[in-house]
């Protein structure tokens, strides 16, 4: 059954962290200390759960859209996600391991993946390539319904599939159905690398 993902992405109004002025590859570090600008208290109890998340962008180039309410067309809305810049073709990656559940192809969303970790399961939107029978096939690989992933797993390429005005990932997490906001992972995952914590828990 595909997973209706209301992303509602890329309105150019809603921009908040513009790119940087050169082109290029932008560093894990540099994508996490541009998140983390929030308060410093504890989001989940643990933060060295978090601390060895993969970023699912390579070659990061801005956070162009946050979580949070908003208006696309001036029309109000909700964007259950945070919108990555990246260069049209580049390299996404599994934040977490899991279980493929879904590939999804459809007009807001366009192409994508949903993978299950325990109670949590991550969305990426707006990839390259194309979809058929449960299979969603990109330039150097494919992934399946049903397919187990390793964490950092190349799983797809950034595109511009679905609702979008520039080549982006759309990332969403979403805890036993409760959309949860990325950003607020971030910056545990940043935290727990700060506090030097290694090791890998399950998300169950």
């Amino acid at each position: 059954m595909a997973l209706s993902m209301p992303s509602d992405c890329s309105d150019p109004a809603a921009s908040r962290t513009p790119s940087p002025g050169h082109a290029g590859r932008w560093s894990v570090a540099a994508a996490l200390a541009l998140i983390v600008g929030g308060g410093a208290s504890p989001v989940f109890a643990l933060d060295q759960v978090w601390a060895r998340g993969v970023f699912p962008i390579r070659d990061f180039h801005g956070f162009t859209s946050h979580y949070g309410p908003r208006r696309l067309n001036g029309v109000p809305g909700m964007h259950r996600g945070i919108d990555i810049a990246a260069p049209s073709g580049a390299t996404v990656q599994s934040w977490w391991s899991g279980v493929v559940v879904d590939v999804i192809d459809d007009g807001l969303c366009g192409i994508g993946l949903v993978i299950r970790s325990g109670a949590y399961q991550h969305i990426y939107c707006h990839l390259q390539g194309q979809t058929a029978s449960g299979v969603y096939r990109f330039a150097g690989g494919a992934v399946r319904r049903g397919q187990r992933l390793r964490r950092g797993q190349w799983i797809g390429r950034v595109g511009l599939t679905g609702r979008t005005t520039g080549p982006h990932l759309h990332w969403g997490i979403r805890h036993n159905g409760q959309w949860l906001d990325p950003a607020r992972i971030l910056r545990a995952m940043a935290r727990g690398r700060r506090q030097g914590h290694a090791r890998v828990q399950p998300l169950g």
